[in-house]
């Protein structure tokens, strides 16, 4: 691997690059760096160019193979963003050490997840807004029989920094959560032999996030729209009955039927009928 990571001297006009100022960066010489690969560590050899006028320097070969400013391959990074969402960042250090033979630190693990995790939200936005603008290329294909949307919030505990400032559920006491909204997306074209409709298997996507309900308003739409909203014969959106879940319905969804869960219309009934018969 490292030799077929040894890059030659370039030649010709080979030995100059656009830099950003406008200027042209000539080539200096070799220069190797250590990288970290899914089979093991390598070293990297390739060529170095510097800019005349404002001394940046750049390594065009780092950006062709994903590995600029970093000394993990996309691979590993890819492996570090994976065990770093699924447990503690010290738990996903050892998992890579017994299941790959990879040995990082813990806080390798705790960047790159967070780095990547940030690209991910980075990308996200930037489809909420296309979608917003109309401008998400437009779905085609066979109609799709039923389309559901659910969404839902629960409290989340949080560090202390995280609730600074906020008024919890109990007056006069802090907030120790923070509402992550969550939302999901799916199909359903049968039904069991009671009647109940059966979620088709597989067919559910999910997002969220700790964000207004605004914010979130736009991202689901952005899923909705995603899964064929547009292609969807009959439109479903269930929520628990909460004032702001049906007020991100009338904006984003008002052609959908609304439909309140079975547990929450039952809590509802089961409250009527309790101040029914106490009074």
């Amino acid at each position: 691997m490292t030799e077929l990571l040894e890059f030659p001297a370039p030649t010709g006009a080979q030995r100059t690059v656009a830099c950003p100022c406008g200027e042209l960066a000539r080539y200096r010489e070799l220069r190797s760096k250590p990288v970290l690969t899914t089979v093991g560590s390598v070293q990297v050899s390739r060529p170095y160019y510097l800019c005349p006028r404002c001394q940046t320097g750049q390594f065009p070969v780092d950006v062709e193979l994903d590995i600029e400013r970093t000394e993990f391959s996309p691979g590993v990074r890819r492996m570090q963003a994976l065990v770093g969402q699924q447990s503690p960042f010290d738990d996903g250090r050892e998992q890579l050490k017994v299941l790959a033979g990879i040995e990082v630190t813990t806080k390798s693990v705790e960047r790159t997840a967070e780095t990547i995790g940030s690209d991910i939200a980075q990308r996200e936005q930037q489809e909420i807004q296309s979608a917003m603008q109309l401008d998400l290329p437009i779905l085609v294909g066979e109609p799709i029989p039923i389309l559901y949307v659910q969404m839902d919030g629960t409290g989340v505990p949080v560090v202390k920094k995280e609730t600074a400032g906020r008024q919890g559920k109990t007056e006069g006491q802090p907030a120790h959560t923070r509402e992550a909204k969550l939302g999901c997306v799916f199909t359903q074209t049968t039904w069991d032999k009671e009647g109940f409709a059966i979620r088709d298997p597989d067919s559910t996507t999910y997002t969220g996030a700790i964000e207004t309900a605004e914010e979130f308003g736009k991202r689901i739409y952005r899923e909705a729209l995603k899964r064929g909203w547009r292609l969807a014969k009959k439109k479903v959106v269930i929520g628990d009955g909460a004032e702001w879940i049906w007020a991100l319905v009338a904006e984003h969804f008002p052609d959908a039927m609304q439909i309140v869960d079975l547990y929450h219309a039952r809590q509802h009934l089961w409250e009527v009928a309790r101040q029914l018969l106490s009074s």
